[in-house]
C-alpha cells in the first residue's frame, strides 16, 4: 500500500464532493418520503377505526380508501428502499474514490458501475414516489364522493 501526499488527495476530495451532495439531497428526499409514509399510516389507522362503526355504502367507501392507502404505502416503502440503495451507492462511490487514490488502483469500470446503479435506484425511487402522488388524488376523490353523499 502506497501512502499518497495531501496534494494527491485534494483532487479526490474535490471529486468526492459530488456524491456527498447527492447523499445530502437524498437525505432530504428520504425525510419527505418517511413523513408521507407516516401520514399514510396515521390516516389508515383513523379510517380503520372509523370503518368498524359503519355498514353498507359508507363502509365500502372507506374500504376503497383504505385499499388506496395500502397501495400508496407500498409505493412509498419501495421508493424509500430505492432511495436508500442510491444513498448507499453514493457512499460506496466515495469510499471507492479514496481507495483508488490510496492504493493506486485503476478501476474506472467499477466506479462507473456503482455510480450508474446509484442513479438507476434514484430514478426508480422517484418513479415510485410519483406513483404515490398520483394515487393521492384517487384517495381524495373517494373522500369527496363520501362527503357529497352526506351533504345531499
Amino acid at each position: 500500500m502506497t501512502i499518497t501526499t495531501i496534494r494527491e488527495l485534494v483532487p479526490v476530495l474535490q471529486t468526492a464532493i459530488g456524491p456527498v451532495i447527492l447523499i445530502s439531497g437524498l437525505g432530504l428526499l428520504l425525510l419527505t418520503m418517511t413523513n408521507r409514509l407516516s401520514k399514510i399510516i396515521d390516516r389508515s389507522r383513523e379510517l380503520l377505526d372509523e370503518s368498524e362503526k359503519l355498514f353498507g355504502v359508507d363502509r365500502a367507501r372507506l374500504d376503497r380508501e383504505i385499499d388506496v392507502l395500502w397501495r400508496r404505502a407500498r409505493y412509498v416503502r419501495t421508493a424509500i428502499l430505492l432511495a436508500t440503495a442510491s444513498c448507499l451507492g453514493a457512499a460506496m462511490l466515495i469510499i471507492l474514490l479514496f481507495l483508488t487514490s490510496l492504493l493506486h488502483l485503476e478501476v474506472p469500470l467499477l466506479v462507473a458501475t456503482v455510480f450508474i446503479l446509484s442513479m438507476i435506484c434514484l430514478i426508480a425511487s422517484l418513479i415510485f414516489f410519483l406513483f404515490d402522488i398520483n394515487l393521492t388524488l384517487s384517495a381524495l376523490r373517494i373522500e369527496f364522493e363520501g362527503r357529497r353523499k352526506v351533504q345531499h
